[in-house]
């Protein structure tokens, strides 16, 4: 898996961001970043990375926390073990993708923008902490970009459709209505077993369909939780001492991993990881599909036809990055990619938390 970025961590008042930003992040959580941001793009685009492909015009099928009423999950629930004084602090955030519409006149395409919820801090013994989840609709308009396929055709639909986009490109999202409630109950003198519920409550049309549910969907949603002061438990491989009251501890849609190597952070994904997760430094960035290997995936990018990479040029921009970071791979950035081999020792002797790597 690769990629870039999650931040947690940090006073804040709650509420949504747009991106992230890296402030007062210490370099210890760049690893749990990039772990996490691999997390929010795995299944984002796949292989042949074309829009027209079926896998492609039936995306966003990891991580989804659904409007209520349409039928799936709407709440996701994470709750792990931290060791830790009483008055400590957890700090929660939530991040997911959020659907946008492409219009322009390379034709209709999806995409998606990151989100990002900071909890206020918890603090261990007091009461819950909650954040709002409040995006307006919205849409917004680009400049001319790089389009090859399809541009009379797409054109023609625009004018039926009634835009009038020039060479630009028309960008529209619906609105997000949420929450997230983070609580903590004390199980002794210095453990706590946190609770994180997410929860989607932005209003569906009865009847809707796909494209208008994942509108309103928190798409690749996945939580991060750190506790300067404390030590998660594994909830893998917990120690014997506190593995009843690990089994106690509910997930639905989500599973915590111990993430980072001071047991200070936990990644709770909608996708089943080890214990300390690691990125591959071999490779040279995303793919979205971290279950692929990066020397096949590439191999089979620089052997697309020219109408295909027309059409991967014409649709997301993520695509289009993927296509000229392959196309310009050295002999040696290649090679690197063929495999290698590491070594898996056993954990530190009385070490907290489970096993580790």
């Amino acid at each position: 898996m690769t990629a870039e970025g999650v931040t947690a961590g940090g006073p804040e008042s709650g509420g949504v961001r747009a991106g992230m930003d890296g402030g007062g992040a210490d370099g210890g959580m760049e690893h749990v970043r990039r772990i996490a941001r691999a997390v929010l793009y795995e299944g984002y685009l796949l292989w042949p990375y074309r829009e027209s492909s079926l896998k492609n015009r039936h995306r966003w099928t990891i991580g989804g926390v659904h409007p209520e009423g349409c039928g799936d999950r709407s709440r996701i629930r994470t709750e792990c073990l931290v060791e830790a004084d009483p008055g400590a602090t957890v700090a929660v955030s939530v991040r997911f993708l959020h659907v946008v519409a492409r219009i322009g006149a390379s034709g209709r395409g999806e995409e998606a923008r990151e989100r990002e919820v900071r909890v206020p801090e918890l603090t261990l013994g007091g009461g819950p902490a909650l954040a709002r989840i409040d995006i307006a609709a919205g849409e917004e308009r680009a400049e001319a970009e790089d389009r090859e396929a399809g541009q009379e055709r797409a054109k023609a639909e625009d004018r039926e459709a009634g835009l009038e986009l020039g060479a630009g490109v028309l960008r529209r999202w619906e609105a997000l209505r949420g929450h997230v409630e983070v609580r903590a109950e004390r199980l002794g003198p210095r453990l706590f077993r946190v609770t994180a519920e997410v929860v989607n409550t932005t209003p569906w049309p009865p009847g809707g369909t796909r494209e208008e549910t994942m509108a309103r969907t928190l798409v690749s949603a996945h939580v991060v939780l750190h506790a300067p002061d404390g030590r998660f438990v594994s909830q893998t491989d917990p120690p014997p001492d506190l593995r009843e009251h690990a089994g106690t501890c509910r997930n639905d849609g989500l599973w915590p991993v111990l993430a980072g190597e001071d047991l200070r952070t936990v990644l709770s994904a909608p996708i089943i990881l080890y214990d300390q997760p690691q990125i591959a430094p071999e490779s040279p960035g995303d793919l979205f599909d971290a279950t692929e290997i990066d020397q096949l995936l590439t191999l089979c990018v620089l052997a697309l036809s020219d109408g295909e990479r027309e059409e991967i040029r014409a649709g997301d921009p993520r695509a289009r990055e993927i296509l000229d970071r392959c196309a310009a791979l050295t002999q040696e950035e290649l090679m690197r990619l063929s495999g290698t081999w590491r070594g898996r020792g056993p954990a530190a002797a009385g070490e907290r938390g489970g096993t580790h790597g």
